[in-house]
């Protein structure tokens, strides 16, 4: 039997259909996400702990429900800020195309319309992606780094905190279903 085949338990309904987001949307959010993360932390320190382009890459991958939609999203968004950083070419690329295939299949199996989902899942993905980032930087590039577990702990914790706001203003720009 397949899940289609087996009866819906009482109290439960099927999943929506997958939610789509304006055209224009999909290439202007990732980009000004990308941007911010580049130049603002130039003029704002503070805003350095951000990671926008993650954030974004994490909304793209519950909103399709889709692993491989998930994946694709992060390895463009992560490429792209790869090349406008200082970074190694291709090390945000990899971290975020597994974090866009985590959350895309995460997307599938739980209702993610949740703002606590959301802020759990935002953080959750923020210190998957720090410590991934970490582990290609010793094993890939075989420099030392140091992964700080309070310091990501609390930097996931504003991620998120920002996340549910931002995942809320995103869904403002879905098309209607």
């Amino acid at each position: 039997m397949t899940e289609f085949d087996e009866p819906i338990p009482p109290g439960r309904t099927r999943r929506k259909s997958v939610a789509r987001m304006r055209r224009w949307g999909l290439v202007l959010v990732p980009l000004l996400a990308i941007l911010f993360q580049v130049y603002v932390p130039l003029f704002v320190e503070f805003l350095a702990y951000l990671e926008l382009p993650l954030l974004v890459t994490v909304y793209l991958a519950l909103l399709r429900q889709s692993p491989l939609r998930g994946m694709l999203a992060g390895a463009l968004i992560g490429v792209i800020q790869d090349s406008l950083s200082h970074q190694p070419l291709g090390m945000f690329g990899i971290a975020k195309t597994l974090v866009g295939y985590f959350a895309g299949s995460v997307s599938v199996r739980f209702d993610v319309d949740l703002a606590l989902v959301r802020f759990i899942l935002g953080w959750f993905f923020f210190t998957f992606h720090q410590f991934l980032y970490w582990v290609l930087v010793r094993a890939l590039l075989g420099q030392p780094a140091s992964f700080e577990v309070r310091q990501v702990m609390v930097m996931g914790v504003l991620n998120a905190a920002v996340a549910v706001p931002l995942f809320h203003v995103l869904d403002k720009l879905k098309e209607g279903l």
